[in-house]
């Protein structure tokens, strides 16, 4: 389709002509950018012309951390998200169960033991919603999953299964297993529960795909950890079946690392539809289940400063093995000493980059969320490099469990304006589905530092705040650089692909309380309006 947008706001992220009022596009790309003037006397074939009735447009925003595939099944499955009670997320499942044959798993998500007053469910707790069914939940953080007994019985944990590494079987005053299962643990019941058909993955990615278009973004950076070489897969047959609605950059999980390698597959290698970004590594937990790894203990835990997936030295040779083959990586930190750990790992491992082939790609590390920072590292990220990767909604929907189990150490947590004045790049995302994808409420998050009802007042350490140009140069261009795809998305100007987002009003013309207010008109991936 060729198209003349016109009567428009247009916010291009292009210094060379920061704003226009209209823009031609011949198929799937951008021809020219304007005001109508400059471009009236612009013809193609069966032209369309477009009055967008002074709406504001944006590049395509792209969410730079989320999990696309069990996003979808997220919006599936039962929804234990901010279940005020466990006996209202048992009544969810009980409900659940009641219309699912017995012996089929009952799987959900999102529960939070913060808001149950800080302990951890039970199984027995489930049992009472159901004993016919296996049920399997995972925390919002993504970090620790509740299970009934039944499904301890089929994945045979019992008192007697030792912890794997890098991760809990949480037990009971008796010793047996409790019913909830951190970090690496959680593969214990994960690996017995079915594996999704291609036609359910396939479904279930695209739901996620169309409800993230009405929400305004055109692109993601899927982060999906275990089975994410299969998930890389699914993506692939909708590419090919031209049936995919966003972009997306696909990080690698570390443990397929070899079969990365024997692939000869590099960063940023693929096009526009489905880029290769890094390789994944869990470098700790998440603070929820509080097993992000700590310098210092958690307030009121003397003996508790998380689990560490790696040590120092396997992260080491993880990236030095990585960089050597032209692989990026893309690390999870949540707490301070995992940053630092990771940190370190990418400063040593670039000391021996010269043993990689010439003729490689300049690589982008990145460390995800980034969420609790030693003041002595935030100046790292710009010295060495390294693309902070935060979601903004993390920090207000935290900033609650930060006070209790971090104290003082908040200040540095969700460190956005520290890092920025320290160099480092920022790409934003989500981390959906344990956040809303949403990125207006993410580019809210950022430049108030508040939730969406205004707590609390003035923002949660809001000398931490972004500007609106900030916020969304993050989901913009800080996102395509890290997804080695600034050369073709990021900003409006011609040349680049015709991805779109158009909302109601301008956001950088609106206070910044009214960004919650604010919708989505319109979203065009690749030349095509797709709400």
């Amino acid at each position: 389709m060729n198209l003349l947008l016109t009567n428009a706001r247009v916010y291009t992220i292009n210094p060379r002509q920061p704003r226009a009022s209209a823009i031609a596009i011949a198929g799937n790309r951008i021809l020219a950018v304007g005001s109508e003037e400059e471009i009236a006397d612009i013809r193609l074939p069966a032209m369309q012309r477009l009055d967008l009735n002074g709406a504001f447009v944006l590049p395509g925003l792209i969410d730079a951390h989320l999990h696309l595939e069990q996003t979808g099944f997220a919006l599936q499955r039962v929804d234990v998200d901010e279940a005020p009670s466990v006996e209202e997320a048992a009544r969810r499942v009980r409900e659940r169960a009641a219309r699912t044959p017995a012996g089929e798993w009952i799987q959900g998500w999102g529960w939070q033991q913060a808001i149950w007053g800080g302990q951890f469910p039970t199984a027995a707790q489930l049992d009472a919603a159901t004993q016919a069914h296996p049920v399997a939940l995972r925390a919002k953080s993504g970090h620790a999953l509740w299970v009934n007994s039944l499904a301890l019985r089929i994945a045979g944990v019992t008192r007697d299964t030792p912890n794997p590494p890098g991760g809990e079987i949480v037990r009971d005053a008796q010793g047996e297993p409790s019913g909830v299962l951190l970090e690496s643990a959680m593969a214990l019941v994960a690996r017995v529960i079915p594996s999704p058909s291609p036609a359910q993955e396939e479904e279930a990615t695209l739901l996620a795909m169309r409800a993230m278009n009405a929400a305004g973004l055109t692109g993601v950076h899927c982060m999906d950890g275990a089975g994410g070489i299969r998930t890389f897969n699914t993506y692939q047959r909708l590419r090919e079946q031209r049936r995919s609605t966003l972009r997306i950059c696909k990080q690698l999980p570390v443990e397929d690392l070899d079969a990365v390698i024997a692939a000869g597959v590099r960063s940023g290698f693929g096009d526009a539809w489905l880029r290769i970004g890094g390789v994944k590594i869990f470098a700790d937990g998440a603070l929820g289940p509080r097993t992000a790894w700590m310098i210092e203990p958690y307030e009121g835990e003397p003996d508790n400063r998380g689990i560490a997936m790696y040590d120092p030295e396997q992260l080491v040779e993880f990236v030095t093995k990585a960089h050597v083959h032209g692989l990026s990586v893309t690390t999870h930190a949540i707490g301070d000493r995992a940053n630092r750990a990771v940190l370190d790992a990418y400063a040593l491992a670039r000391r021996d980059d010269h043993a990689a082939p010439s003729g490689l790609r300049p690589l982008r590390d990145r460390i995800e969320h980034a969420q609790a920072l030693h003041p002595d590292d935030i100046a790292r990220f710009g010295q060495l490099g390294v693309i902070a990767s935060v979601q903004p909604i993390h920090a207000t929907q935290d900033m609650f469990m930060v006070d209790r189990y971090w104290g003082r150490r908040g200040r540095y947590a969700y460190a956005f304006r520290d890092l920025l004045s320290g160099g480092a790049r920022l790409a934003l995302g989500s981390d959906s589905p344990v956040e809303t994808f949403d990125p207006l409420a993410g580019i809210h998050a950022a430049v108030t530092r508040q939730r969406k009802d205004g707590t609390p007042t003035g923002g949660w350490y809001p000398e931490q705040r972004l500007t609106i140009e900030e916020a969304i140069y993050g989901y913009t261009m800080g996102a395509a650089y890290a997804g080695y795809s600034e050369h073709e998305l990021g900003s409006i100007e011609p040349g680049k692909l015709a991805d779109l987002t158009v909302l109601s009003h301008d956001l950088t013309a609106i206070a910044p309380e009214d960004i919650r207010n604010v919708k989505v008109e319109r979203v065009m991936v690749d030349g095509e309006f797709r709400t």
